[in-house]
């Protein structure tokens, strides 16, 4: 059962309690222990859990085999130079936007010296967008895929130089959307027969186009209904309204968040942070999600510079 988080205790409720509540770096760092360590500090190397203390340098002292461990070690926070009270105004400026931010955005509002580390940390955030093990969609949900990137005359789905994204989408009944799931097509026979498996709860009715090679899913514990047969006159974004609305937004956001390019590499991440905002689009506390993203933060492995830098060489080249 999920833990039930109270706000003004677990998590700030207002700017002014961020501000009051995350002051000093010292308050962050505690804030991150308790993240980190929800039941009191254990040791990495010992495994013991019993008292330990905070030594210079913000580190913890293991009283039974006297190792020094980092709150941070082994985070998107790892060997992290700057303060740390600005990688918490970063997440609450991320997450208190509910269109999206981008890098240029996040840069001016924090008052950052160089761009590349805007963007270095929206995307170390973005990794830690997606929860591992997260549920499945379940009910009904209706399965396609979508295609973006830069213009492409006179070509349209898989002939033209444009990327494939898989859709999945709930559907709460008449236009109410649920919960979504979006991956990277990787352009190859059958790849949304696997990406239903990796997304969809085993009895769901999953709802798709007359594409024959997805009557599969009728023999691997679905329920399969074909919204729309091949050559028929009803448009599918008429028979199959909730994946072609999220991939109708999904397009109008990477374009209007985003300002530029994005390469096949960093795709992935970009879906990631659309999917959390979608779905996550009624909550009424900010404070909530940026507590969510923290905690994800935490239990995220660092994403080295070298790492992004070599993939964001193609930002500018790939879906232009």
């Amino acid at each position: 059962m999920a833990e039930r988080l109270i706000g003004g205790v677990d998590y700030p409720r207002t700017v002014l309690e961020f501000q009051e509540w995350f002051a000093t770096d010292a308050a962050c760092l505690d804030f991150l222990a308790r993240l980190r360590w929800p039941d009191g500090f254990v040791c990495p190397k010992c495994g013991v859990s019993e008292q330990a203390w905070r030594i210079a340098g913000g580190l913890w002292m293991c009283r039974a085999c006297g190792r020094q461990t980092s709150v941070t070690a082994g985070t998107i926070f790892d060997r992290t130079r700057s303060p740390l009270r600005m990688w918490f105004h970063a997440a609450w400026y991320i997450t208190s936007q509910k269109t999206g931010v981008s890098a240029q955005g996040l840069q001016r509002v924090l008052g950052l010296r160089s761009y590349e580390t805007a963007w270095t940390w929206m995307h170390k955030f973005r990794r830690a967008m997606v929860v591992p093990g997260r549920e499945l969609l379940h009910g009904i949900v209706e399965l396609d895929e979508t295609y973006v990137g830069g213009i492409s005359r006179g070509n349209a789905g898989r002939s033209s130089m444009k990327v494939g994204v898989m859709v999945a989408t709930e559907m709460l009944g008449g236009k109410r959307l649920g919960r979504i799931r979006l991956e990277p097509s990787p352009g190859e026979s059958l790849q949304l027969i696997s990406f239903a498996q990796r997304v969809i709860q085993p009895g769901a009715m999953v709802r798709t186009d007359g594409a024959r090679e997805l009557k599969r899913l009728a023999n691997l514990g679905y329920e399969h209904e074909r919204h729309v047969e091949l050559g028929s006159d009803v448009p599918a974004h008429v028979s199959l309204y909730g994946v072609h609305t999220v991939a109708s937004l999904l397009k109008r956001w990477l374009e209007g968040t985003l300002h530029q390019g994005i390469s096949n590499d960093h795709l992935s991440y970009y879906l990631d942070e659309f999917t959390f905002r979608f779905n996550r689009r009624a909550s009424r506390s900010r404070g909530l999600l940026f507590y969510r993203l923290l905690d994800q933060a935490m239990r995220t492995d660092p994403a080295p510079l070298p790492t992004l830098v070599a993939a964001k060489e193609q930002d500018d080249t790939n879906l232009t």
